[in-house]
Order: C-alpha cells, then structure tokens, then sequence
C-alpha cells in the first residue's frame, strides 16, 4: 500500500473556548487541566487531519504555563502536524489568550503532543509522509526530529 504525501497546511486547525467560572480554580485562574484537555482535543484534530485515521495520544511533552487565563477570556488553540513517523506524528499547539474588552493576545503555553495511528482493532497503522511547504514548516520538521529522538532515548526499555 503507497500512502500519499500530505502538506503541513493540510492539518492546520483552529480551536476557540470561553474560559467560564467552572473552569477556574481558588486562585481565579484556568485550571491546567482543563487546558491540557483542550491540547489533547486540538491536536487530535489535527493528527487526525493529517492521517484521516483514529489516533491516540501517546506522549505530552513538558507544559509551561506563561501567562494565567481568567474566566471570560477568550483561549484560541492553533495546531499543526510538525513530523509524521512511521506510525506516529508530533503535532504543535499554541494557546493563547484574548482579552474580549481589547482584543490583546498573550502567548500562555507551547505543547507537543505525540500521537499514533491505530486501524480498527486498535494496532497501531502507517502514516502519511508529510511534505513541508516553507521555511518555517522545515524548522518544525526538523525539530520534531530531534524532540522525539531525546523521548526515544528516555523511554524506559
């Protein structure tokens, strides 16, 4: 079976939420789990964009949280497929916060998340190859490469 190549921009996906007082801890701010929720659902998006299959998370690189989001921000999620393996893909979000009043965005986490595609008993199935289409998409590709040889080398065998 030959698997056709996939452009970068053909995952590209784009998420919006309301921060609401539910989502928000004694503090007044996000709770991160609930924005590490929204990672999960934005860039399952995406892999699946990118695979047109079932996908399953399988890894979560370090979160840093930069700013805080408070109830009633706006929180735009972007993600795009970085690398496609053999089976597996990073995919990259960003996420970021938009006050409703004045527009501002902040910059509030960075994420890689790693998923893999399964067929329908849920082994794990090939990829497309992906094609990146400029410069920047390159840099993502060939970062991506070497963020999942150092999760390689810290797998426990």
């Amino acid at each position: 079976m030959t698997l056709k190549l996939v452009r970068s921009s053909a995952s590209r996906t784009e998420m919006t939420e309301i921060v609401l007082p539910s989502h928000a801890n004694n503090l007044g701010t996000i709770f991160g789990g609930v924005v590490m929720q929204w990672i999960d659902v934005c860039a399952a998006m995406a892999a699946q964009r990118h695979c047109r299959k079932t996908v399953v998370t399988a890894a979560v690189d370090d979160l840093v949280f930069l700013t805080p989001m408070h109830p009633g921000d706006i929180v735009i999620l972007s993600a795009q497929v970085n690398a496609a393996f053999r089976t597996s893909m990073e995919v990259g979000v960003r996420v970021e916060s938009e006050d409703p009043k004045t527009g501002n965005r902040k910059k509030c986490v960075d994420a890689f998340v790693t998923f893999v595609a399964v067929d329908d008993k849920g082994h794990p199935t090939e990829v497309p190859p992906l094609v990146p289409e400029n410069d920047e998409e390159h840099r993502r590709l060939q970062e991506a490469k070497e963020r999942r040889a150092d999760r390689l080398r810290r797998r426990p065998a």
